[in-house]
């Protein structure tokens, strides 16, 4: 099989991810080109149509048209710029990371646990996402998304509400036009790539639509509310059920925990081929 490594569009921190899925491929017999759009198989670097992505729009739009498959490599959310995510035709839950039903083995070797549920919470914090991603196709203006949001939380709880933007997507002054609404702008980390601060101090609930604080809300045991697209979505609520913020879901998280830890690998894990195997059934 021909996969072509689209790496004249990754991020900066590709090239080893890149580096790493190459060499299993060859290992597996598979030949391999770069930004060749007359592969059979094709891999990006992210579905953010922005910047040094831009270029990958292109190509998954091109084999969407020719009923090809898109590998998807992205920055992780378990260990970041140390674990990454590797699925096959999109991300997140859109995205096919292998089987699952796995058992709790992988999930101990990553150090993943879960914090039992929260039971008491004051706020309820909104986290914005970057809206040029292909999980925010056929959604509104980012600020028109949180504004809705605020609106529909306020009318079931009485709740302060704090927004946090995305790092790249930051927003004007939403939280300025409401009463009991206060802004968390995220902090890069020193001495790192691109992490930023994240805490669920006194979170009551998160909402998230598909981006990895959902996640992170869930292992921390804050009850999030999140969308289909969210990796997040079975062990959390449904986002268009913000009715239930004062008493949000709170089910069974384990089989989740256990199948989450099959999404993301490192560097020398993808050059053994270990996502690779994972997803040959459906290649």
């Amino acid at each position: 099989m021909k996969f072509s490594l689209w790496t004249q569009y990754g991020a900066l921190n590709s090239k080893p991810v890149f580096e790493a899925l190459e060499y299993s491929l060859i290992q597996a017999k598979h030949n391999v080109v770069k930004n060749d759009l007359t592969a059979d198989v094709h891999v990006i670097w992210s579905v953010l149509w922005n910047g040094r992505m831009t270029g990958n729009k292109q190509v998954w739009e091109h084999a969407k048209r020719q009923n090809k498959n898109v590998i998807v490599l992205e920055v992780g959310g378990i260990k970041r710029n140390v674990t990454w995510k590797v699925g096959l035709n999109g991300i997140n839950r859109d995205a096919y990371f292998g089987p699952d039903g796995m058992d709790d083995s992988r999930a101990i070797q990553q150090g993943l646990s879960l914090k039992p549920w929260r039971k008491q919470g004051e706020h309820i914090l909104i986290c914005g996402q970057h809206e040029k991603s292909l999980q925010w196709r056929d959604m509104p203006r980012m600020s028109h998304w949180v504004m809705h949001t605020i609106e529909e939380i306020q009318r079931h709880t009485n709740r302060p509400i704090v927004f946090r933007p995305h790092p790249r997507c930051r927003l004007e002054a939403i939280e300025h036009q409401y009463q009991n609404v206060y802004r968390d702008d995220p902090v890069k980390l020193m001495d790192t790539y691109d992490d930023y601060n994240l805490t669920f101090r006194n979170a009551h609930a998160v909402v998230s639509y598909s981006s990895n604080p959902g996640i992170h809300s869930v292992l921390e045991g804050v009850p999030a509310f999140v969308s289909t697209h969210s990796l997040a979505y079975d062990a959390a609520n449904d986002i268009d059920f913000l009715h239930d913020i004062e008493n949000p879901y709170k089910p069974e998280r384990q089989q989740w925990l256990n199948d989450y830890a099959w999404t993301e690998y490192t560097v020398e894990e993808i050059a053994a081929g270990i996502p690779l195997k994972r997803l040959t059934d459906k290649l």
